[in-house]
């Protein structure tokens, strides 16, 4: 195995979470991007932070 094939292996197993043991305790990607948009908002209202001049884009499987 080459030095390249390597990398993408553990790239390929860390992006599937075959790292380290998973948790199922842990909460799903989808609702912690939701609750961290929503204290954002709050943030933004109470003036503790300013509104980004880029729009945020998330990246969904279809």
């Amino acid at each position: 195995m080459t030095a390249t094939q390597l990398k993408n292996s553990i790239l390929n197993l860390a992006i599937s979470g075959k790292l380290v043991p998973q948790d199922p305790a842990d909460e799903p990607a989808s609702k912690l991007i939701e609750r961290i948009a929503k204290e954002k908002a709050s943030l933004i209202k109470e003036k503790k932070i300013k509104p980004s001049k880029f729009e945020s884009t998330i990246f969904k499987d279809a």
